[in-house]
């Protein structure tokens, strides 16, 4: 029986799902890809920031620069008879700026005293007087055009310190001056020590929360829910997982990819608590994790790193198992509980290889509860190349299932070694090939490209409208992405 076709038109597909895949033959499969580990963004060395800074951050591209929120925190293990407690200090918010996603900055904002001044980079610091600071502070620049201008910039904050926690909506006119949108906390199921996040979601004209809450079993889980103001909610309802382990996930860090907005990408922090044992003994830095423990054993022994998920209707996720950063071959800053925490955000930076394209800068967190200050990192990955369809030299394929188009060309984000190589078949959605659009009909692919057009000895146009299937064919090469465009020069 003939599926039924999904009308795509010009959008971006990526394989980070398996929505439009019918099949996968020979050597063929889905490769989940790592980012690359660059420079330190940031180290949180200032009066006011301390050794649990950056496990919440926010980025984002704005205007002609780029900005990028994070809490400032810091902890202190104390002794008091015989016991050793966690002393934190109130959770505030810093800001920093950049011309280029690269290089950051820490302007002076005059806005939030700290010990008698106002020369720092701190842009809020909390929820009424009872509070000590602002729990999951996720800023985002409000593109509904509905949207008054004293609110161009929103997010959610939670009352840190004052249990049990309660969501807040805030907003700004420039993403420094902050106030409650509305004095009392917002009707959200949910616990809320994470970083609670939300969205205006274009594609589907609506405000979309991510929430942090606790499973029946007591387990670390995300819920997500709709407004059509942001001040009314939806009930919250639980991310769905289908085929994945359980797992406890911290954050979320769900947006809507900026070149394909159908699709909601995520970066979870998978928290994972063992009991203490030769293996946790084992690990790096063994003295201060021994000295966590004695707070609790779980800040001594668990540990957490970074996953990768995928959603078209930003409720139920293709989550992929595998760690999308480890915490590394490294002997400090890393494998504990906090580190590896992905912020929220992805910026296009330019790559530090001259005359190669953009690429995408990610940020997580390192040095967690370390000494008197924690780091910020860059990571970097190829623009849309979170997952591949990777072939050995063998060779393999992937058909999609059937599908409506509009445009002139196809354009594939691929890369292959100079013996391999890929061609599209273009075939009915009964899986016939197309007169002029078969293996044979097609130029072979050689080269590393975000965009290369697929030439055949058919017209392209003369198949709009019609569904059709694509039939992939790889031989040691990675195909990220493909889309169909207007013409051929559209790029990237």
């Amino acid at each position: 029986m003939t599926q039924e076709a999904t009308e795509i038109g010009t959008r971006l597909e990526m394989f980070v799902d398996d929505e439009l895949i019918d099949r996968i033959g020979g050597g063929a499969s889905l490769r989940l890809h790592s980012p690359a580990m660059k420079e330190l963004a940031l180290v949180t060395d200032r009066p006011w920031e301390g050794n649990m800074c950056g496990g919440y951050k926010t980025y984002f591209h704005d205007r002609s620069g780029f900005r990028m929120y994070y809490q400032a925190w810091n902890g202190v293990i104390v002794e008091e008879d015989g016991k050793a407690r966690m002393q934190e200090a109130p959770i505030r918010i810093g800001y920093l700026e950049s011309d280029d996603g690269i290089n950051w900055r820490r302007p002076s904002l005059g806005v939030v005293e700290f010990e008698g001044s106002t020369d720092n980079n701190i842009t809020f610091d909390g929820i009424g007087t009872e509070c000590k600071g602002v729990h999951g502070f996720a800023p985002f620049k409000d593109t509904n055009p509905a949207c008054l201008p004293e609110a161009r910039y929103k997010a959610l904050g939670a009352n840190a310190g004052v249990w049990p926690l309660k969501l807040y909506a805030l907003q700004s006119p420039d993403g420094i001056r902050w106030s409650l949108m509305y004095e009392e906390p917002l009707a959200v199921k949910g616990a809320f020590d994470s970083q609670n996040l939300a969205f205006w979601d274009a594609t589907r004209d609506e405000y979309r929360a991510y929430v942090r809450d606790f499973s029946a079993k007591s387990l670390r889980g995300i819920r997500t829910c709709t407004s059509p103001d942001f001040l009314h909610w939806s009930e919250a309802e639980w991310l769905a997982f289908p085929g994945a382990p359980e797992e406890q996930l911290y954050t979320n860090q769900v947006l809507p990819y900026y070149r394909a907005p159908h699709l909601f990408l995520g970066f979870p922090a998978r928290y994972v608590e063992r009991p203490w044992s030769p293996t946790i003994e084992a690990l790096p830095e063994p003295a201060h994790r021994r000295l966590r423990a004695r707070v609790s054993e779980r800040y001594g022994a668990a540990i957490s790193d970074a996953l990768f998920m995928a959603s078209r209707d930003g409720r139920t996720f293709k989550r992929w198992d595998e760690a999308f950063i480890r915490p590394g071959l490294r002997p400090v800053g890393s494998w504990a509980y906090g580190d590896c925490y992905m912020g929220w955000g992805m910026l296009e930076t330019r790559s530090d290889v001259t005359g190669a394209p953009n690429e995408l800068s990610l940020f997580a967190t390192e040095g967690y509860w370390r000494g008197k200050a924690n780091a910020i990192r860059r990571y970097t990955l190829r623009i849309d190349g979170f997952v591949s369809l990777h072939a050995p030299l063998g060779g393999g394929e992937l058909v999609t299932k059937p599908f409506t188009f509009s445009g002139a060309a196809l354009l594939l984000n691929i890369s292959t070694s100079a013996g391999g190589g890929a061609r599209v078949e273009i075939e009915t959605a009964d899986g016939c090939p197309l007169e002029g659009f078969g293996l044979d009909d097609c130029v072979e692919i050689i080269g590393d490209d975000l965009a290369f057009p697929v030439r055949w000895r058919g017209d392209l146009r003369t198949l709009v409208g019609q569904p059709v299937r694509l039939r992939f064919v790889l031989r040691d090469a990675d195909l990220y992405s493909y889309r169909f465009a207007l013409a051929e020069r559209e790029r990237g």
